[in-house]
């Protein structure tokens, strides 16, 4: 078959000019890439770039109409103060700027900031063993990478964030995402890939030295272990007293392993179909659970309190992380990917249909107050704590190293996974929001604030919504009563943590688009049901990860425990792990407070806190790379979110508010206990009194740890930057570099020049075509 001209072969002159980073191809690689017989591995940068350049007048009105819908959408938003507002108005504002801003910002850092070349071999390509290091189908790994990193944040954050108004979350989702969360994903993602799939951790050593990556690698791991805990505190609230719930959920497990089993041994490789049997017994699974729990039996069976599905929690994630990956993890991240975007995408046609009118102020009664119901601080620096996943979420630079970019088949496509994968994830926090909103503000408050404020019954919690004194709100008993009985539950009464209010609100707008008013009960729990999806691949997928993290920790002294092979090790690890999350989880399970009230804040900031570490190596590292004039689009993210958590820090630390500040909450309930006080404030026992003093005392030193640990990280780094500027440039720690001898395209449909280039190597002999990957679906 006739070479294109424009695809034509690198000669040998082009090919001694290639810059990679100023690093030689491996000779004997050089030597195999210049097989004449083979294609390109990459299209010419000037073809595609002239390709990228070509603007038709479709391309531009296609442009121009998104941008005047976007700019419609936000003015409807910001700007008009009606009684109420269309709901279509927040998919419409989403969608048109991730469009944009995926098509040029992410443009901008690709081109300028990081410069991928396709031309190099990535490490899936020239360290491929068939288990960690494998070539994956771009779309696949998308799926793969989206699994892991949409765990429950972007679902709980804006719900609870709910409570200041819609506008700030919205502003701080839809650009925060554009500008910081996307950006960091994208280039830990990147740096870590051109460092053979290197962790966040031992990047922080290698960039910044001793001092900061000692300090990066116990951050790290200290909130990794909240971060969990966390995760699961929502789990538990969810399915609390709930037999429905319970039921549906936990048929989840042997769901998924049989579906490791089928993919494994009797379909391998049929990834689809797998995931379209495991759809319909999930389906099956949420109407069988409405049949058990009409019964008595199942009823009592299932239904059970907080502690014990705690419990069964902490046992679950021992023996998941423990398990082989094939198993459980991979197979429910196929599963809960396609609900997952199945779902958000379905709820985001639902509102366009729909048109749901919000009644919600843009900026609501406990904006400019620091003692709201459902979380306690000002708007400024919390509500930008309280939405962590979804804007930006240093839990991502876990998951955008060490095993996403063992993965990838070409450089091009971090682009594609990294920044685009969280452009998804914001939009599932906006649909999270949009939910929440949706709801009647009563139905929100009486959902959302601790038990000690609701009283526990509708009667109670009536009477204390409406003495909030909130305008157009004035919530019944017999409303509260229908709600609960609509959704197939015995009370929705203080169901903190998120989840229930977004099932609520999803089951509200759901039912107007199919099935009226008497599927209300098959969608909320069909919405439990995806958010656990959502939690449990993040329980036991951050459980697997945080065991490779103190495995890696331990082994710098016990060299054995570095040995992923080594049975007594890995499992040890765990279950340190497991044994650490679990001991906040029940701690915040039995927090008179309300444990997410108390404990989301400082998940918060501690998931912030891993974004500034991961941004403070990111600059460093691009410091080093020479690019100074582009360091701005690292560096305003990184002051940002390091103003904002380290003010949200200290207001834990020192604010002498008791709502507010850990120390402060402690000190006054310790004085109650010193007083011979039997009930104070939340508590209504003794006992519940010391559990506050305890529980606050961990927090404020948890506090503590954390942004010292960050401080120190962000100060090693910018001393790194400072170092490599003056210089001109710095040491280069990325992988020598390997000519590749595969293609693939960039994004989620071929370019036309992409598609001439893999005609070409679909027209090779079977013998020659190195181009197969694994991991195709």
């Amino acid at each position: 078959m006739g070479r294109a001209p424009d695809q034509e072969e690198l000669d040998q002159e082009e090919l001694d000019q290639l810059d990679l980073d100023q690093q030689d191809l491996d000779p004997e690689q050089s030597a195999e890439r210049l097989d004449s017989t083979l294609p390109a591995a990459a299209v010419k940068d000037s073809v595609r770039e002239a390709g990228e350049r070509r603007w038709t007048p479709a391309k531009i009105g296609l442009w121009v109409g998104i941008s005047l819908l976007g700019a419609v959408a936000w003015f409807m938003l910001a700007l008009v103060r009606g009684e109420t507002v269309n709901a279509i108005w927040f998919v419409f504002a989403a969608v048109c700027t991730y469009l944009i801003g995926y098509r040029f910002y992410s443009k901008v850092i690709e081109r300028y900031l990081l410069k991928p070349d396709d031309r190099r071999a990535t490490p899936a390509e020239y360290k491929a063993d068939g288990k960690d290091y494998v070539r994956t189908d771009r779309n696949v790994l998308f799926g793969h990478h989206f699994a892991a990193i949409a765990g429950a944040g972007p679902l709980v954050g804006p719900v609870i964030a709910a409570q200041m108004g819609y506008l700030p979350g919205t502003i701080w989702i839809i650009i925060g995402v554009v500008l910081a969360g996307a950006v960091q994903d994208y280039l830990v993602m990147f740096f870590s890939m051109r460092r053979g799939g290197r962790s966040l951790g031992q990047m922080a050593r290698e960039e910044l030295g001793v001092i900061g990556g000692t300090a990066a690698q116990v951050a790290t791991l200290l909130i990794m272990i909240i971060i969990v805990a966390i995760l699961a505190l929502v789990v538990v609230n969810a399915l609390g007293e709930s037999p429905w719930g319970v039921f549906s959920v936990g048929m989840t497990i042997p769901i998924a392993l049989f579906m490791g089993v089928y993919l494994r041994f009797i379909r391998p490789g049929k990834v689809m179909e797998v995931s379209i049997i495991g759809f319909v017994l999930l389906m099956a699974a949420i109407i069988g659970g409405g049949a058990v729990a009409g019964t008595e039996w199942g009823a009592a069976f299932f239904h059970l309190d907080k502690v014990t599905i705690a419990w069964g929690l902490i046992i679950y994630g021992f023996i998941a992380a423990i398990l082989p990956v094939w198993l459980l993890l991979a197979p429910r991240d196929y599963l809960s990917t396609f609900m997952k975007i199945g779902v958000i995408v379905m709820l985001a046609l639902a509102i366009i249909v729909v048109r749901p009118e919000i009644n919600v102020p843009a900026f609501s009664e406990f904006a400019g107050r620091e003692n709201g119901p459902v979380f306690s601080g000002a708007l400024f620096p919390f509500l930008f704590v309280t939405i962590a996943c979804g804007a930006l979420s240093g839990f991502h630079a876990l998951i955008s190293s060490g095993t996403t970019p063992k993965l990838i088949e070409k450089e091009r496509q971090t682009r594609f996974i990294g920044y685009g994968g969280m452009l998804m994830e914001s939009f599932v926090a906006i649909m999270a929001l949009v939910a929440a909103i949706s709801i009647d503000r009563g139905i929100y408050f009486a959902m959302n604030a601790p038990l000690a404020l609701t009283g526990g019954t509708v009667e109670s919690a009536a009477q204390w919504v409406n003495s909030l004194g909130l305008a157009n709100v004035n919530i019944t008993p017999d409303v509260l009563a229908q709600t609960a009985k609509d959704v197939g539950e015995e009370s929705i009464i203080s169901r903190s943590g998120g989840a229930p209010t977004l099932a609520v609100g999803l089951a509200h707008i759901m039912q107007q688009f199919i099935g009226g008013p008497g599927m209300m009960a098959f969608w909320y729990h069909f919405a439990i049901m995806f958010e656990a999806l959502f939690i449990l691949t993040a329980v036991d997928a951050g459980t697997r990860v945080a065991r490779f993290m103190l495995q890696d920790s331990i082994g710098n002294f016990v060299p054995k425990f570095k040995e992923a092979s080594w049975r007594p090790g890995a499992w040890l690890c765990t279950a340190i792990m497991v044994g650490a999350w679990g001991a906040v989880l029940l701690m915040g399970v039995t927090d008179p407070l309300g444990g997410i009230n108390t404990l989301f804040p400082l998940f918060g900031i501690a998931n912030q806190l891993l974004a500034a570490i991961a941004l403070a190596v990111c600059l460093a590292i691009c410091a080093k790379r020479g690019v100074f004039k582009w360091l701005w689009i690292v560096a305003l993210p990184l002051a940002f979110v390091a103003v904002v958590t380290i003010t949200a820090s200290f207001h834990k630390i020192f604010s002498p508010v008791p709502a507010v500040g850990y120390f402060a909450n402690n000190q006054a309930f310790s004085q109650a206990l010193a007083d011979g006080k039997t009930e104070f404030g939340t508590a209504k026992t003794v006992a519940a009194m010391e559990a506050v003093v305890r529980n606050t005392a961990i927090q404020g030193v948890l506090s503590v740890i954390f942004v010292t640990l960050s401080i120190i990280v962000i100060i090693t780094a910018v001393v790194a930057t400072m170092k490599a500027i003056r210089a001109g440039g710095g040491r280069n720690n990325e992988d020598p570099a390997v000519a590749s001898k595969v293609f693939a395209p960039a994004g989620l449909f071929p370019t036309a020049d992409e598609k001439a280039l893999l005609a070409e190597w679909k027209a090779l002999p079977a013998e020659k075509r190195t181009q197969k990957a694994g991991h195709h679906s």
